[in-house]
């Protein structure tokens, strides 16, 4: 596991709820857990600052580190996609991105991709991407990052002329490839549910392990974000296997959720001039109200 993915992945499914800040020491001894070193550690957090994805703040001689407004977009708008039911009727728009960015500039010409496949868009043509999901806040977030108004076009149309929803669908996204990564996850994660759930009946679960399932089950379907772009059901088959594999993932999270979020109480240290209020229900349920 990632140095900086599991920070974002710690932030946005603990930190997040409680105050949004935490101690260099407590996220050292929380990402120790995943064969990660303290100065591997310490040098992700730099990098990341350095990034402008998270800041830090010094009290006495201890260090506190939080999510920038950059770190918050990024981490906000994953946790919003994880944890949020899917759409079950299209409005009948098609989001259309469009950019022409020069190749001197072509370090951003790759990052604006990846950060397009990130937000669920698939590209249909050079230069072109499309989505059915209304992510326009998201997507003009982006541009004003990248500073990119000279270099590309963001518009909505009812439909394409050329071609239907479906050819759309199957020119930007692979969605056999997308099934089998859901049937991955599923034979993953399906027998360790069955012995999770024994190991609660009988009392064997403890906290730190709950902590570390937890934390790998969300850092997993995570990844989902990057290829999945997360369809409205109007364009999915009513036995989408994403379906299965959306309640898999709920059904681990929730039946590990509290022990592990004691255990990262029992390590979680916050700086002692912050009185920010915990929010534990929806640490122990981020699926509430948006399910």
């Amino acid at each position: 596991m990632k140095p900086r993915g599991l920070m974002f992945t710690l932030f946005g499914e603990y930190i997040q709820h409680y105050g949004g800040e935490i101690w260099i020491g407590s996220l050292i001894r929380l990402m120790s857990h995943f064969g990660l070193s303290e100065s591997s550690c310490r040098g992700a957090t730099l990098r990341m600052v350095q990034q402008g994805f998270i800041q830090a703040r010094k009290i006495g001689n201890k260090s506190y580190y939080s999510l920038t407004e950059k770190g918050k977009r990024t981490v906000f708008d994953g946790v919003s996609r994880v944890y949020s039911a899917p759409n079950t009727k299209w409005d009948g728009k098609w989001r259309i991105f469009t950019y022409s960015i020069p190749e001197e500039m072509r370090e951003l010409r790759n990052q604006l991709r990846k950060d397009l496949s990130w937000l669920g868009f698939g590209a249909i043509s050079n230069g072109v991407w499309a989505t059915p999901n209304p992510i326009e806040k998201q997507v003009m977030e982006m541009v004003q990052e990248h500073h990119l108004n000279d270099y590309s076009i963001l518009f909505t149309s009812s439909s394409f002329v050329s071609h239907d929803d479906q050819d759309i669908i199957h020119k930007g996204w692979d969605l056999d490839q997308i099934e089998e990564k859901h049937a991955d996850f599923i034979a993953r994660y399906k027998n360790k549910f069955e012995r999770l759930k024994e190991d609660a009946w009988n009392s064997k679960l403890t906290d730190n392990q709950c902590f570390i399932d937890r934390t790998e089950l969300v850092h997993e379907y995570r990844k989902f974000l990057f290829f999945d772009p997360n369809f409205p059901a109007d364009f999915l088959p009513r036995d989408w296997i994403g379906f299965r594999a959306r309640e898999l993932f709920f059904n681990i999270h929730q039946l590990l959720a509290i022990p592990a979020i004691r255990y990262f109480e029992s390590v979680f240290e916050q700086a002692p001039d912050t009185k920010a209020a915990y929010n534990r229900d929806r640490a122990i349920n981020p699926f509430m109200n948006i399910v």
